[in-house]
């Protein structure tokens, strides 16, 4: 990041953090893995994505995944489930998929129905198969520093961030939000040997949130609320990681009010085309991963 006097800075423009270049490179790198690893064992990585009820942005997500995997030489299998599946219903899915050797990696798409607890189903996907990286024991290890699986999105994020070339070391990383998804993994990765981060979590309970914001370095944004992050909390030359992905109208907006943060950030990824092709890339390289780790 480059040295700043608030005396003398002025507004520039944001470079940009192209996630569907950069994911463009990581599928490039599955697709020829993916071959050559099929081609010397006879195995197709193959992912099973199951889909309860239908949330529009679920079958999106879905779809995309589908699609991708299928680009890459990866096997996708999606099992439909309707709104009216019982728990159990789900559970001995899951343990069907488990128990068959052919699957690699097993993805329950989120959220799932209100009748449904989401907490038992991923704990009880097999570890060696939680391509997601959300099972308490793939956790634990990440947080270790020896992960199995990283999660897919908060990988993602870190893999633009070596990708330009932006160095975490000593700065200060504010993550706003802990889901178990995004926020707490997020944390725990900035703050590793190596990435060396001074690591921040704001939440609903955070007092004065703007003024921890304006303390940071790096800013990733993942609260689920269309533009909370305004210009006016940027420091200069920070970097803006934004990770939401919301509908306001006709429009898809991230957690940061865009085009105030640009003008102060150094860079910062778009909504839509940041952060979301890299959740997906990542998700294709530990399918592969989990399938290299069967045989």
């Amino acid at each position: 990041m480059r040295p700043h006097n608030p005396a003398t800075w002025k507004p520039m423009s944001a470079k940009l953090i192209d996630g569907k270049l950069i994911s463009a490179a990581v599928r490039k790198q599955v697709t020829e893995e993916t071959s050559a690893f099929t081609a010397e064992t006879g195995v197709t990585p193959h992912l099973a994505a199951v889909l309860v009820g239908d949330d529009p942005a679920s079958q999106v997500y879905v779809r995309n995944k589908e699609r991708a995997c299928r680009k890459c030489g990866l096997k996708s299998t999606l099992y439909r489930l309707s709104d009216k599946t019982t728990q159990q219903q789900l559970m001995d899915l899951v343990a069907e998929l488990n128990a068959d050797e052919s699957v690699h990696g097993i993805l329950v798409q989120l959220p799932l129905p209100d009748h449904l607890d989401s907490t038992p189903v991923l704990d009880s996907i097999r570890p060696d198969k939680d391509v997601d990286g959300f099972h308490p024991e793939n956790v634990g290890l990440m947080l270790q520093g020896r992960p199995r699986f990283l999660p897919c999105t908060p990988h993602g994020v870190m893999k633009m961030l070596a990708h330009e070339n932006i160095d975490t070391t000593g700065k200060h990383a504010v993550v706003i939000g802990r889901s178990d998804i995004v926020g707490k993994p997020m944390a725990g990765l900035l703050v590793q040997k190596g990435s060396d981060a001074t690591v921040t979590i704001c939440h609903s309970r955070t007092t004065d949130i703007a003024a921890v914001i304006r303390q940071a370095d790096i800013v990733v944004a993942a609260v689920g609320i269309p533009e909370f992050v305004t210009g006016d909390m940027i420091k200069p030359d920070a970097v803006v990681i934004d990770v939401g992905i919301n509908r306001v109208n006709d429009r898809l907006v991230g957690d940061v009010e865009f085009s105030a943060a640009a003008e102060k950030a150094s860079a910062i990824t778009p909504v839509p085309g940041g952060v979301g092709p890299m959740t997906i890339a990542m998700l294709l390289g530990n399918t592969l991963k989990a399938a290299k780790q069967s045989v």
